[in-house]
């Protein structure tokens, strides 16, 4: 097979650097980056700590509204796979490139496949839930990373080309994962933090979203991280550029022992992560990655599509929303400030993050024309 994968954020270069060596040993296959997270610090470095080979085609089609970026990328996108002629295009999870490359390839009559088919947070307010939906409707191959979200494939109808296949993020994680339980692995980010962190000295948190872009919502997350931040145990909050600029221009200043730092790496966000307290996030791969290696995660959101990472983590992982007075009693519930457990925990966790195995369950479904079993 012919197969062109779009990607074009930093979730979606971890999915490609799990999965794009195993297309390439088994199919012809060329990348387009949209250039979504359009940076070095966001994006370009990605591809060199994951070695993920350079794309063969760069959109750079990053920044603007929502409308203009996903025009952007069809228009750039329409020619290459008009040239190249694939059989399949690949799309990765629910953002505007996700959008972009399912409606091309539709479009030019060329078969979609959707890793992370089948997610629903349930609330279309959400631009990457009506991303997420579309793609789905238009897919040939619906590759589904959980039980779950096969069933809300199948309440909306899609059965044919629907297939369990696990998830992507586990198997990098997995094969990452050792390389990161040592404490030194905090040394990369002691000089940015200003801080000398050590296991359990921190928690960790990551803010992204739109919803939490907004001026009220910036007042009430910096409100909750003031809360349960203390000067013994700082939050350390990994800002994307975009929140970031957010921020300045609602005037809001963080909590002094709040610690802002840049856009991290693979292995530092997952080191970071693995020797925290607690995880705070409003990502969605943050909050898998927290569960596989066992750290006790808040998610600032009022709903999540990981309903099985919730349900599974044993009351580890709670939705909190922006409820500073839920977030605080949780952490005293999670995460006592004493450290009671919390290194034990660290010291044992990610031992081992079981592979999922999605990379070859995926390639085979490829090779299914569905619709033909």
């Amino acid at each position: 097979m012919r197969i062109a994968s779009v990607v074009g954020t930093r979730p979606q270069l971890i999915k490609a650097a799990a999965l794009e060596p195993a297309v390439r040993e088994r199919h012809e296959a060329v990348l387009i980056n949209t250039g979504q997270h359009w940076d070095d610090a966001l994006a370009g470095n990605f591809f060199a700590e994951l070695g993920l080979a350079r794309p063969d085609h760069a959109l750079d089609a990053g920044g603007g509204t929502h409308a203009e970026q996903t025009a952007a990328m069809l228009t750039g996108l329409e020619p290459i796979l008009q040239a190249w002629r694939p059989d399949a295009v690949l799309v990765y999870g629910d953002t505007n490139s996700t959008l972009a490359g399912a409606l091309a390839a539709a479009k030019l009559g060329i078969p979609v496949a959707h890793v992370e088919a089948g997610l629903r947070s349930f609330d279309r307010r959400m631009p990457e839930e009506l991303n997420r939906v579309v793609a789905d409707h238009l897919s040939t191959w619906l590759l589904a990373p959980t039980p779950t979200a096969v069933s809300n494939l199948a309440a909306e109808g899609l059965i044919d080309g629907v297939t369990l296949v696990g998830d992507l993020m586990q198997d990098l994680a997995a094969r990452v994962v050792a390389e990161v339980r040592d404490p030194s692995a905090l040394e990369a980010v002691t000089g940015a933090a200003g801080h000398s962190l050590s296991p359990g000295g921190y928690l960790f948190a990551t803010i992204h979203r739109a919803e939490n872009r907004e001026p009220a919502a910036i007042a009430a997350w910096a409100a909750l991280l003031g809360r349960v931040a203390r000067p013994d145990r700082p939050v350390v909050l990994a800002l994307h550029p975009g929140t970031l600029a957010a921020v300045e221009r609602a005037g809001i200043t963080l909590p002094p022992d709040v610690v802002m730092i840049g856009p991290t790496g693979y292995r530092t966000s997952l080191a970071l992560q693995l020797h925290a307290a607690a995880v705070l996030t409003d990502s969605g791969g943050v909050q898998r990655e927290a569960a596989w290696l066992d750290v006790p995660c808040l998610v600032l959101r009022g709903t999540t599509e990981w309903r099985e990472a919730v349900a599974g983590s044993a009351g580890r992982m709670v939705v909190v929303g922006l409820d500073a007075d839920r977030a605080a009693a949780e952490l005293a519930r999670l995460a006592p400030t004493d450290g009671s457990a919390t290194l034990a925990r660290v010291r044992a966790a990610g031992a081992t993050v079981a592979p999922a195995g999605a990379p070859a369950a995926i390639l085979d479904a490829l090779d299914r024309t569905p619709g033909t079993d």
